[in-house]
C-alpha cells in the first residue's frame, strides 16, 4: 500500500500547474533560458525578455533546465495548487 500512496503523490506533483516568475531587475539578458526553453522564453529586441507565465506540462523539463542554466538565478518557479487537490486549503489569520 505504501507504494500506491507514493505513486499518487508523484502523479499529483507532476500534474501541479507550474508558474514562472523572472526577476527582471536581476536578469542580465544572457538568454540561456531562451536556448534551453525557446517556446517559453524569448528575447524581444536585443535585451527585453518575454516569457510564458504558465507553460503547459509538456514544457516542464525545459523550464526546469532553463531556470538551472540562468547565470544570475533570475528565474523562479512556483507550483500552484490544483483546484482538485485533496488537501485542505491553508488559512492565515
Amino acid at each position: 500500500m505504501a507504494q500506491r500512496g507514493t505513486h499518487q503523490t508523484r502523479r499529483r506533483a507532476a500534474a501541479t500547474p507550474l508558474r514562472v516568475v523572472v526577476d527582471l531587475n536581476r536578469c542580465q539578458g544572457y538568454a540561456q533560458c531562451c536556448f534551453m526553453a525557446p517556446n517559453v522564453f524569448w528575447l524581444h529586441g536585443e535585451e527585453a525578455l518575454w516569457y510564458d507565465l504558465a507553460p503547459d506540462e509538456t514544457r516542464r523539463e525545459q523550464v526546469l533546465r532553463a531556470a538551472a542554466a540562468c547565470p544570475v538565478q533570475a528565474i523562479f518557479l512556483e507550483w500552484t495548487e490544483d483546484a482538485s487537490s485533496d488537501e485542505a486549503p491553508e488559512t492565515h489569520a
